[in-house]
């Protein structure tokens, strides 16, 4: 072997080669055969192995160090109001930013009705989202701010902020609810002024509140502690999104938040978003929230009207990668019309102003038959729109991002804790959002968001792992390395499998382990949805792995798990149900033509409901039957997609 032929052979196979271990066994042989037949080659043989793979002479003996897989799950909010929200200071929100972040941080804030509130456990990220429509209006004209005060159309507002009837924290601690009501009716006719006219709309003004935004995020945010985004919320009624900026002030500082009076199209809202990011090189996306409130999110046409095109869907599935699938006002990911075989579909369904519901607009309304539809339409357009992860968030217009059963603070302000709000029973205390990343800091998070390796919990911190390969086995579920050997032999939540080998059907492994501070798990349940030759769409749920040593029966069906709450405390224990459940299951009705997705939902065993723990606290009595005090607390995991 001559010098030439050695220098070319190292250089080529260790290009090629990109695998470490291979790549470590082809250079030391070809080191050992340059020693053995050209003896004038060794000190060239060496130089050129430290160049080629210096990190093999110097890699760590400790594992964590090379892992190239997430390997911590993180627990955050991006979806939080303070007084920057019309409807948040309205309903009596004095709660600043500055607040918000440092609740979530795990310090102790006053809240608005007088009392002091913190987190159990801090969390790890936050995103303060306001309404980008007349954004700060509404504190800035109450401490009377020249650039609002001195336009003629903001006098009735101003007026009306004047006459305030009184505050939340004397209204919740009144002797009757006379005073809520009487703040509930002023919030009203702030809401009719606010949505007629563009106060903020002055370029300096707008720039006033924004700057501070970027600044209280900025000075909270704390690399590898404690994440704070840079975002707001777009809101066209029914068709809310919350945008979330990947960078700092350098680049975030260029822009103005985009609002529905700059447009009510979300097409057009992407199309700001695209030309941010070409403009300064950032990244942003936006998530769509509250689809379960009847808003056509997910509609089979453009804002419109006219048939989605493969430019409409690249755009749309460029800049929201996830959707927000439950929070405070209710549960998104499925309906009982669309879902009736789902034993589980009722969970926290609105039932404000849902007059007569059809199968037709829950169905453009939820995450799973937008699901559903994406996968027809990736057929159809060449890219499926509807290709999204799940978060889930809070939608808190307290400024207080709380999710417990235990430690709930209500929608809105007049909604804190008091002997008054048992009349709002149908919100809900949700929900966090869940992201597998490298670290806590802006960019890892964001990355994560992007590639959808997120899922949603109503509260819960439920750790899920989720993996679809082809050749996952039975013994994989016990295996300690269990995340090692997903990332190894497959793709995680929000991945693609493709190009199924012949005879094989995908197999997906699952570990779900209890919120360590929560109850034990029910169940854990694979949501299959696909679509056949002839263009139909199909769901299925499977129950694949049962806590207490249950099974189904012939029939599929499964005997119900118990329930140990006691309504008296309120309390619940863990004699029922599993701290984790682990396992690998196979599609048995795989068909390699037809594309399909699959998602996880973990259920919880029966525990006590915000509402139990308030009628104790304030000794209410005679509450109405319709009103639930136990719930069944979940996570769903984002999908993983099989393409024929």
């Amino acid at each position: 072997m001559t010098l030439d032929s050695l220098w070319i052979s190292i250089y080529s196979w260790g290009m090629r080669l990109r695998d470490k271990k291979r790549k470590e066994a082809i250079v030391n042989a070809t080191v050992m055969t340059a020693v053995r037949e050209c003896p004038l080659s060794r000190l060239v043989a060496l130089l050129l192995a430290s160049m080629v793979l210096p990190t093999f002479a110097q890699r760590s003996y400790s594992p964590p160090v090379g892992n190239a897989f997430p390997t911590s799950v993180y627990w955050g909010d991006t979806h939080v109001h303070t007084h920057l929200s019309w409807d948040a200071y309205g309903s009596g929100n004095r709660l600043t930013p500055d607040d918000a972040n440092r609740f979530a941080k795990g310090e102790t804030v006053i809240a608005n009705n007088g009392q002091e509130v913190s987190l159990r456990r801090p969390l790890d990220f936050l995103m303060v989202a306001d309404h980008s429509q007349n954004f700060g209006v509404l504190p800035h004209m109450a401490a009377g701010n020249p650039l609002l005060l001195e336009k003629e159309a903001s006098k009735p507002l101003v007026r009306l902020l004047r006459t305030i009837p009184g505050t939340v924290r004397e209204a919740l601690n009144a002797p009757t609810d006379k005073s809520i009501k009487a703040l509930g009716k002023h919030s009203g006719a702030i809401k009719q002024l606010w949505s007629t006219y563009d106060y903020g709309a002055d370029q300096r003004f707008m720039r006033e509140v924004w700057d501070d935004v970027i600044a209280t995020a900025e000075r909270h945010n704390d690399p590898g502690k404690f994440t704070s985004f840079i975002g707001y919320e777009w809101s066209p009624r029914l068709i809310h999104r919350n945008v979330i900026f990947q960078d700092d002030a350098a680049r975030t500082l260029e822009v103005l938040p985009y609002s529905s009076f700059d447009s009510i199209n979300p097409e057009d809202l992407w199309t700001n978003l695209r030309d941010y990011e070409d403009r300064t090189g950032g990244r942003v996306i936006s998530v769509p929230h509250n689809a379960n409130l009847g808003g056509d999110m997910f509609r089979l046409t453009t804002f419109h009207g006219q048939p989605l095109t493969r430019e409409y869907a690249q755009l749309r599935s460029r800049f929201e990668p996830l959707t927000e699938v439950t929070q405070i006002k209710g549960d998104s990911e499925t309906h009982p019309l669309v879902s009736p075989t789902d034993a589980f579909a009722d969970y926290e369904t609105w039932p404000v102003n849902d007059k007569n519901p059809t199968r037709e607009q829950k169905a453009v309304s939820y995450a799973r038959p937008a699901l559903m539809n994406g996968l027809d339409l990736g057929i159809n357009l060449g890219t499926n729109p509807f290709k999204f992860g799940m978060i889930g968030s809070t939608d808190a217009h307290t400024s207080l991002a709380t999710a417990d059963e235990d430690n709930f603070w209500g929608k809105m302000a007049v909604n804190e804790p008091s002997t008054y709000r048992m009349s709002a029973w149908f919100y809900s205390a949700a929900g966090y959002a869940a992201v597998w990343a490298h670290e806590n800091t802006r960019a890892s998070l964001f990355d994560a968001m992007q590639r959808k390796e997120t899922y949603a919990t109503t509260g819960p911190r439920i750790t899920v792992r989720f993996f679809g390969g082809w050749a996952f086995t039975d013994d994989d579920a016990l295996r300690p390395d269990l995340g090692q050997v997903g990332y190894t032999r497959g793709v995680p939540m929000g991945g693609d499998l493709v190009a199924a080998p012949n005879g094989r059907a995908p197999s997906f492994l699952i570990r779900a382990v209890r919120d360590p501070d929560g109850a034990n798990l029910d169940r854990v349940q694979i949501i299959k949805g696909w679509r056949d030759a002839t263009g139909a769409l199909f769901e299925k749920v499977h129950d694949v792995a049962l806590s207490d040593d249950r099974e189904m029966d012939r029939q599929g069906n499964v005997a119900p798990l118990g329930n140990t709450v006691n309504l008296t405390d309120p309390s619940y224990n863990n004699s029922i149900g599993d701290p984790e459940l682990a396992v690998v299951w196979t599609d048995p009705d795989f068909e390699p033509d037809e594309a399909a997705f699959y998602y996880v939902r973990v259920l919880e065993i029966p525990t006590p409901r915000w509402t139990a723990y308030d009628a104790v606290h304030y000794g209410l009595k005679d509450l109405p039957k319709a009103i639930p005090m136990v719930t069944q607390e979940r996570a769903y995991s984002s999908p993983i997609w099989y393409t024929p």
